[in-house]
């Protein structure tokens, strides 16, 4: 969380309705205080570097490019920041594409501002975000496709840790990896399963797993 009692938002979208209907946020959550907003990409990553918000609302559609690619930008800068997708697109690329970009959550535009507010403390808690669309899609596979087949072999031993009951602190110690890189295999772990907490990430990993990682070549549970 940040220091203090005060949330900086920065809103990113090129609607200029829509940023003035996300300005109600600050009703709902009197510690939230939207400090600035941005129409472009370019314009994302120069308020980011200049303001310094704890999150970032972002579109992903831009008019300049688009907010995956500023969402890329802005944590090679100011890792500590939080991003927040807000979009129309509920395509699994395009969740994907964000969380390897290194988002915190994506939500729909449908969502209303007690549900974004909500999803704002959340990822400032260290958590990660799904829109109930997105985490359904995710997990619609063809049939005879298995749930962690998209994991790679870091990610199926990561799941593995965290399924062990592991924060992502000691992850990063028992694989050897940065705390920060740790955080970031699990956000994209809980992208690719459609899962929202470490508890339904475990439950999928005791359903699914036979011991064998993912992509391993090992063999797992048919899918009833």
């Amino acid at each position: 969380m940040p220091q203090g009692n005060i949330i900086k938002l920065l809103l990113v979208d090129d609607h200029p309705v829509v940023r003035d209907g996300l300005r109600r946020i600050q009703e709902l959550e009197p510690r939230i205080r939207i400090i600035g907003d941005a129409a472009t990409m370019q314009a994302a990553v120069e308020s980011t570097r200049r303001l310094q918000p704890d999150v970032i609302l972002m579109d992903v559609r831009l008019p300049d490019g688009d907010g995956i690619a500023a969402c890329r930008q802005i944590k090679s800068f100011l890792p500590e920041a939080r991003v927040l997708f807000l979009t129309s697109y509920a395509d699994n690329r395009f969740v994907l594409a964000a969380m390897e970009a290194g988002a915190d959550g994506y939500l729909l535009k449908e969502s209303g501002g007690q549900r974004i507010a909500a999803a704002i403390r959340t990822i400032l808690d260290g958590g990660t975000v799904f829109d109930p669309v997105v985490a359904n899609r995710m997990l619609c596979r063809p049939p005879g496709t298995h749930p962690l087949d998209s994991l790679s072999l870091l990610e199926s031993r990561v799941l593995a840790e965290l399924a062990g009951g592991k924060t992502d602190k000691e992850v990063a110690v028992s694989l050897n990896l940065t705390p920060k890189t740790a955080r970031n295999y699990v956000t994209r772990i809980f992208a690719k399963l459609g899962v929202h907490t470490r508890t339904e990430a475990a439950l999928l990993h005791a359903r699914f797993s036979d011991g064998s990682p993912a992509g391993s070549g090992g063999s797992y549970l048919p899918i009833p």
